[in-house]
């Protein structure tokens, strides 16, 4: 197992939420392929722009690139049957494509020598920026903001990185499935942070 398969899952998990979620929104063939590379390279994008690297730099990932659309043209083209196995194993891809996209930008930081708060951030943004930008350019509310406990754990990820708790590679695989763990056992036992309105209608 290797970082590129790890992407390679986070990214057909990413782009087959979004291309769903625009096709639930109703959008069109356009609408669809826009919202799903959108979800699977947006956290990246943002991260790149943030810690220094040129923006540009995600266009050299024409594996990915290639691997995201012919993912959101099976959604497309395949809905119904993708559907229902999305809804049974989609929060399971996500959890990992969660885990292995802050691994991955919080090394992306450190390898920079960017202080703890910024590997940090970069955790967050690459691990959950994607769905963000997902569910606001589909008029909803970010769900990685408002349901099960989600980006805790990029911030644990970043954590660990930042600190150099983990930086050798057996480490880094042993992070790696303990966010995807805790992720998964998150959204199986519903464990939310505080919330609290305003009370005001």
């Amino acid at each position: 197992m290797t970082w590129e398969v790890l992407s390679i899952i986070g990214t057909i998990a990413f782009a087959v939420s979004g291309a769903i979620v625009a096709m639930e929104e109703e959008y069109d063939i356009f609408g669809v392929y826009i919202l799903g590379i959108v979800t699977a390279f947006g956290g990246g994008a943002i991260r790149n722009l943030l810690i220094g690297v040129p923006v540009s730099a995600i266009w050299e990932q024409g594996l990915f690139f290639q691997i995201a659309l012919l993912s959101i043209t099976a959604v497309y083209l395949f809905p119904t049957n993708l559907l229902r196995h999305w809804q049974k194993w989609g929060n399971f891809f996500d959890a990992i494509g969660l885990s292995a996209f802050a691994i991955q930008g919080a090394i992306y930081a450190a390898n920079m020598n960017h202080p703890i708060s910024a590997v940090i951030v970069a955790a967050v943004l690459t691990g959950i920026g994607g769905g963000i930008i997902r569910d606001l350019l589909a008029g909803r509310k970010p769900i990685v903001l408002r349901s099960e406990i989600y980006a805790v754990w990029a911030i644990l990820a970043g954590l660990i990185i930042g600190l150099k708790i983990a930086d050798r590679p057996w480490e880094l695989y042993t992070l790696f499935f303990l966010v995807t763990t805790l992720r998964i056992l998150s959204y199986t036992f519903h464990w939310k942070l505080p919330s609290r309105g305003l009370g005001v209608h």
